[in-house]
């Protein structure tokens, strides 16, 4: 939920991960735990308050929503189904108890239509501001689950939902909080554009995406950093390189369009923008026929030798070699 302001912040973050990697197995989105009745995962994520989110724009009853599905998507990208969650708050006196309600309602709200249970909340408080702490297990069933690391060469490259959107929200909501603190007799301009905040504030996870369809990913990666890291994470984990077709990156015609009145390339904030909470995944060309069917699943490229370098195509048949800038 990173604001645009933070993009030195990840760069830095990277770095640390970078220098302390010698200490950490960081392979997959989750922890892999095997069992002899079945595999457990553990995910978890911190969202702080000025980092994450602003509270100037965000409910907190979505906000409580978003921390659980951000955190979910990892249990997700590993193949896995998420079944319990651990919820740790640290809050300033600012916040009182009637927030607290709306935050709490929010996570329980999302918990009870995805079928996880709550196992702990504890508080504790803070010196500044709001922080999350968002603890989860899930399950999946044993040689189900998925790694970034299982693409092969000439294996297809999809994406399920529409990149770039959650960006365009918090571009709009950013934007109308500028003319508010300028004027606050100013009314906000969100006319027909709910799809876009409801892709920032209060996300849908990818969830069931294949059960329609007997189809096991050979790798897989939450997107949260946007497309162009999730490809060069799973490049790396493969060891391979890759090909995207700027013509087939799903971006939703109102993400295009408001995304234009400010001046910014759509396909820039697919590659870059972040928050998207999809899943990114490998097939085998023979699994064509079948994810072809699957409307929330777009086939955008395909995995090569990683001499080949990672790669888009763009619409004027342009190349340009990939880059994760994160914002």
């Amino acid at each position: 939920m990173k604001n645009v302001s933070e993009k030195e912040n990840t760069f830095a973050k990277y770095k640390l991960l970078e220098k302390y990697s010698q200490f950490i197995d960081v392979k997959n989105d989750a922890a892999f735990i095997e069992q002899k009745d079945k595999n457990h995962l553990f995910a978890s994520a911190l969202f702080a308050e000025y980092i994450d989110f602003d509270l100037a724009y965000f409910p907190l009853k979505h906000l409580g929503y978003k921390v659980i599905v951000a955190t979910m998507t990892d249990i997700l990208a590993m193949n896995g189904t998420p079944a319990q969650v651990r919820i740790n708050l640290a809050l300033s006196n600012r916040f009182t108890e009637d927030a607290m309600d709306e935050l709490i309602n929010g996570i329980a709200f999302c918990c009870s239509k995805y079928n996880i249970n709550i196992v702990g909340l504890d508080f504790k408080p803070s010196a500044t501001g709001l922080y999350i702490a968002v603890s989860m297990s899930g399950e999946v069933a044993q040689r189900e689950e998925v790694y970034q690391s299982g693409a092969k060469e000439n294996e297809l490259i999809c994406v399920t939902g529409d990149l770039g959107s959650a960006y365009a929200g918090l571009i709009l909501l950013e934007r109308e909080n500028k003319v508010f603190q300028a004027d606050p007799s100013q009314q906000p301009d969100f006319i027909g554009v709910d799809y876009l905040l409801e892709r920032y504030l209060k996300p849908e996870p990818p969830i069931g995406v294949f059960r329609a369809t007997p189809i096991k990913p050979t790798s897989m990666i939450a997107l949260k950093n946007g497309l162009a890291n999730g490809l060069i994470h799973l490049c790396n984990a493969s060891k391979l390189g890759c090909t995207v077709f700027e013509e087939k990156l799903p971006i939703d015609i109102l993400t295009f369009d408001k995304l234009k009145e400010v001046g910014i390339v759509a396909t820039t904030i697919a590659l870059n923008g972040g928050e998207d909470y999809e899943l990114l995944f490998t097939v085998k060309q023979d699994d064509y026929e079948k994810i072809k069917e699957l409307k929330e699943v777009s086939v955008i490229g395909y995995m090569s030798a990683e001499s080949s370098g990672r790669h888009i195509i763009t619409n004027d048949n342009k190349q340009f070699e990939l880059r994760a800038q994160g914002y």
